[in-house]
């Protein structure tokens, strides 16, 4: 530990609830306090984690050398601020939010530091400027990590919800569907295709029903991804047929000359029903209503 930073160290030990205290009121000053999200309990928790972790590190750095907090002497610091960012970027804390809460400890200990040291303003400012040098290193750094795992939280929210949005239905013996709602771009078509390709295998398919009713727009992309899923459909000896082609649906098809070809197409899931278990070797029949 170096002479510049031993009147911070000892501050933060001995004035530490009084120094949480003033960081805590300041975030809330500053208008990231977040009570929507976070009780007091909890933001007092994560404030005296984060301090502890800053304070410790204080005590093996070397200040003779430039601040890096990738070093191996930041490693409990990294931890504690993995931590909190985690929770902040699940709950939605911006980043911005999340580099002035890392700031707003500045003001509580330049106040404590002021009170120490106001009769030598030349240490004063010496240790100001260190104190404020690693808060800033490390605000950088804080927001390139929320960053990171905000972006690692929304890729994950995306790959599940394409997967609850693509789902594979085991309508009867060697029979699926897969209904689709809303836009169907290429990312998601590719999806659609794989996952349906995976239970084709998994369940030794024959038919594929792939329902459009809930597509909002069939455009010639969308037409020519339904196109490609049906022909890999074939490819795994299994037949496709494509349900909810309404009206509309067919009429812009053939302005935009699109050819379906080989394609069974079907104008609800109900006649394609129908039609698959005609080729499984199924048929839907009446019973007698014997309740009576």
């Amino acid at each position: 530990m170096t002479a510049a930073m031993t009147e911070v160290s000892r501050l933060l030990q001995e004035d530490f609830e009084e120094v949480v205290d003033a960081w805590f009121a300041t975030q809330k000053r500053e208008g990231v306090r977040r009570p929507d999200l976070f009780s007091d309990r909890e933001s007092r928790r994560q404030l005296s984690d984060l301090l502890r972790a800053f304070a410790d590190t204080l005590g093996r750095i070397d200040l003779s050398q430039s601040v890096d907090v990738d070093a191996e002497e930041w490693s409990d610091l990294r931890l504690a601020l993995s931590e909190i960012t985690l929770v902040r970027a699940e709950r939605g804390v911006a980043p911005w939010e999340m580099t002035t809460f890392v700031l707003a400890l500045k003001q509580p200990v330049f106040g404590k530091l002021n009170e120490r040291l106001r009769d030598t303003p030349d240490r004063l400012l010496q240790e100001a400027a260190d104190f404020g040098r690693i808060v800033d290193a490390f605000a950088m750094h804080i927001n390139e990590h929320f960053i990171a795992e905000r972006d690692e939280i929304i890729e994950r929210q995306r790959a599940e919800m394409m997967e609850l949005s693509t789902p594979v239905v085991q309508l009867w013996e060697r029979v699926l569907t897969i209904p689709l709602i809303g836009t169907l771009d290429s990312m998601r078509a590719q999806e659609v295709m794989e996952n349906l390709l995976n239970a084709i295998v998994e369940h030794q398919a024959e038919v594929v029903i792939v329902d459009i009713t809930g597509v909002r727009v069939v455009d010639t992309q969308v037409a020519q991804h339904l196109l490609r899923t049906a022909a890999a459909v074939r490819l795994m000896g299994a037949e496709a047929i494509i349900s909810g082609i309404s009206p509309k649906i067919a009429q812009t098809m053939v302005e935009l000359g699109v050819d379906v070809g080989e394609v069974t197409t079907r104008p609800s899931i109900r006649a394609a029903l129908a039609e698959a278990f005609r080729r499984v070797g199924f048929a839907i029949t009446r019973v007698e209503d014997t309740r009576a």
